[in-house]
């Protein structure tokens, strides 16, 4: 038969009780962690969806023992900034959303993306049928990868490219449709009029490049590039 001693059950009593109460803070504080990630998880598996069909979130939580945050607002740390790989995510608490925390999280996405079906030499224009789409994680392309090859149809290559690897933005340059001291003609668009004037390009463009025009009247104006030798002017 087993006996306690009245001055050591207290104290086991005690233990008991301290264990009970730090299982019960563990548990609050796991619900409170519930309900801010879940909505940090939502906000990003939104602002990902436009760029695939599979969405994969992976959340570090909170590292520190916080109270719990009210009416979070999930936010990219960096504006513009696309959810894909690692990416730092700020939530506001609160009605005054003056507590502020961040969390890490990794994204990938499992969508399409181009390549090109041949190799293309250095100064070679991208035809819409040298294009083809690969599916992968998104996540897994060197960063600005071009995710629409539609935006590189039509430009030029800076050097030689293989077939099948991912594309960069820095990999192709707009072809000139204007050249410097080239004699060009700059339209004008306004409400119930159209008019067209010639004029000197005072520097090299593509399409949708705004560059600086001298008139006849020696007048400098900006316009910008929508042909082959051809700007506009909106009023």
């Amino acid at each position: 038969m087993a006996y306690f001693s009245p001055q050591r059950l207290p104290m086991r009593l005690n233990g008991c009780l301290l264990s009970l109460a730090l299982l019960l803070s563990s548990t609050a504080m796991a619900d409170d962690n519930a309900a801010l990630m879940q909505a940090v998880h939502g906000f990003l598996h939104d602002r990902a969806q436009a760029l695939g069909d599979e969405i994969i979130v992976e959340l570090h939580p909170p590292s520190a023992r916080l109270p719990a945050c009210e009416a979070p607002e999930p936010f990219l740390t960096r504006d513009g900034e696309l959810p894909l790989g690692r990416v730092s995510v700020g939530v506001r608490c609160g009605s005054d959303g003056r507590q502020v925390r961040y969390l890490q999280a990794e994204i990938g996405v499992i969508g399409h993306y181009p390549v090109l079906n041949r190799a293309l030499a250095a100064g070679e224009s991208v035809r819409e049928k040298d294009l083809e789409l690969r599916e992968g994680n998104l996540a897994d392309l060197p960063s600005r990868a071009l995710l629409d090859g539609e935006t590189i149809v039509g430009q030029v290559a800076t050097r030689p490219l293989r077939a099948g690897e991912p594309l960069q933005e820095h990999q192709f340059r707009a072809l000139p449709l204007v050249e410097r001291n080239q004699r060009v003609s700059i339209e004008a668009h306004g409400s119930g009029f159209r008019i067209s004037r010639e004029g000197q390009a005072l520097e090299p463009g593509g399409l949708g490049d705004r560059v600086r025009v001298r008139l006849s009247s020696r007048e400098v104006i900006t316009a910008e590039v929508i042909g082959d030798a051809t700007l506009v002017v909106d009023f």
